[in-house]
């Protein structure tokens, strides 16, 4: 037992401290951003990622993946809270999302993450990669109008970010920005090379956030020009405990409108979870495997303390576990670390946390999603063939082009196309030859063989021509789904008709019905 526990103690010490310390560089702009985005009190935000890390870590089987608020469901909460018309009510809705997610997990339902491709799951995570990129982009410029944070690559293009007021955009940015970005980025990235692991001393985001205070405050000193805004730093709300709201229970019964958005956000919830887990399991080095309705009760039981908070929903997070990834977390005291600082932070020293630059936190994040997408990946899936590369990019194009739930839907039915595609071929074969003038066909059964066969067999027999000899052999198959059988037995009450001698081997004749 002691053994076991100084064992613990080097690996958080020597791995899941400085880990989770950089996922709480990057989680908490993102709490903030998220809960903006939501039209939710800013608290809410910082509040979900705290129970995503000291709450959910805690129950949940998976040593990667961090929780926190998703961009993913800030669309459905902004759209409840202003159905509702109060957000007490639409803590309510959370509670019963979370209560939602336990009795999912409970029916063991959380195998469906099982059932979504892996070209599905590497599309999802390219296209975070590329949004995570594309909205850091302006912050990482100084400019601080752009509403960042919605969740469609498209409305970057839109009259309300800076490629809209491009006229304005000079009058937006500081140039101290770009420089904090700059050194930032060529820290991160010296920092990943091979030379430079001894020289890792701090972790690189810590060193990046310290980088880019020192520089602003020695900017502040000696010039206003490249020294930053107020917007461009981060803000912490001083009274982060009395702003807290609780849910209304005696109005839970007031409308059908709070159990209708519990039941979606939890649907929703779930079904990003599942698929972070999916997408964060396979960055796993050591290649664990998440239980996975395990997972849907810690989130369940995490969004129901969220609801009796005050804190917007929660989902496990590709940004973050891919974060503490390439931090070099070890097991998920990394996660409840992150929750730790979090905590502390907004109680402690929400004074330091002021003072640390968006652009800085910018850097980090555009060197994490370039990792998610880079173009080696886009290779080795070309390489792999269409089948696997057309849903990926589709997947990919999709997402960008509306949300993640949509994109990863299609993907899946692309895959499916593919799959069903390729049923229609190999699962039988025909053979064509002539002996003593007599023409002699041979279809051989594969060893399953179903309904999305029937089509194509049935043509085959329709063209088989008269005064032929067709064996058809079942001796390999498996199972031969009855419509199958239906199609052959019809076949062979209409064959004396048109003169062929057919042979059937090892497969059942079976009474045909009509129906009129």
């Amino acid at each position: 037992m002691k053994r076991a526990i100084k064992y613990y103690r080097i690996i958080w010490f020597k791995h899941d401290l400085p880990a989770g310390l950089s996922v709480f560089l990057v989680a908490l702009p993102l709490c903030l951003g998220i809960a903006l985005a939501s039209g939710a009190p800013l608290y809410s935000g910082i509040l979900s990622g705290i129970i995503g890390g000291l709450v959910v870590s805690v129950v949940s089987g998976s040593q990667l993946a961090v929780s926190g608020p998703a961009a993913g469901l800030s669309t459905m909460v902004s759209a409840a809270i202003l159905s509702l018309g109060d957000y007490r009510l639409f803590l309510l809705s959370v509670i019963i999302a979370g209560l939602f997610q336990i009795v999912l997990g409970l029916l063991k339902l959380g195998a469906i993450a099982n059932y979504f491709p892996s070209s599905v799951i590497k599309g999802m995570l390219a296209a975070i990669g590329i949004i995570l990129v594309s909205k850091q982009i302006p912050l990482a410029l100084g400019y601080d109008k752009p509403d960042f944070w919605t969740s469609g690559f498209i409305q970057l293009f839109s009259a309300n970010n800076f490629f809209g007021n491009i006229e304005n955009f000079n009058n937006h940015i500081t140039r101290g920005a770009i420089l904090i970005t700059t050194f930032s980025l060529v820290v991160l990235l010296t920092l990943q090379q091979p030379f430079a692991k001894k020289l890792k001393i701090i972790p690189a985001p810590l060193l990046v956030v310290v980088i880019g205070v020192i520089t602003n405050i020695v900017f502040t000193h000696l010039t206003s020009e490249f020294s930053l805004k107020p917007t461009q730093l981060v803000s912490i709300p001083s009274n982060f405990l009395e702003s807290i709201a609780f849910p209304n229970f005696s109005k839970i019964f007031s409308t059908i409108e709070i159990w209708k958005n519990g039941i979606l956000i939890g649907l929703l919830a779930s079904l990003e979870t599942l698929l972070c887990i999916e997408a964060v399991d396979k960055l796993d080095n050591r290649n664990r495997i998440t239980p996975v309705n395990r997972e849907l009760i810690a989130q369940g039981i995490g969004n129901m303390t969220c609801g009796l908070l005050g804190a917007i929903p929660i989902t496990a997070v590709v940004v973050r576990g891919s974060a503490n990834v390439d931090a070099g977390a070890r097991t998920k005291l990394s996660a409840f670390t992150h929750g730790l600082f979090l905590l502390f932070a907004v109680l402690m020293i929400p004074f330091l946390i002021n003072k640390i630059p968006y652009a800085s936190l910018a850097a980090i994040l555009l060197v994490t999603g370039f990792n998610l997408t880079k173009p080696s990946l886009y290779s080795n899936m070309w390489q792999l063939g269409r089948k696997q590369f057309i849903p990926f990019l589709i997947t990919i194009v999709v997402i960008l082009s509306t949300d993640l739930l949509i994109g990863v839907s299609i993907g899946l039915l692309i895959s499916i196309y593919y799959i069903i595609q390729s049923n229609f071929k190999i699962e039988y074969h025909l053979n064509q030859t002539k002996f003593q003038g007599i023409e002699t066909q041979y279809i051989k059964l594969n060893h399953n063989v179903t309904f999305l066969n029937k089509v194509k067999l049935r043509k085959t027999l329709d063209e088989v021509p008269e005064y032929c000899v067709l064996t058809i052999d079942g001796s390999e198959s498996r199972q031969i789904d009855y419509d199958i059988l239906e199609i052959i037995s019809e076949f062979q009450r209409k064959a004396h008709d048109r003169h062929i001698e057919l042979h059937l081997i090892n497969i059942e004749s079976v009474k045909v019905m009509a129906v009129h």
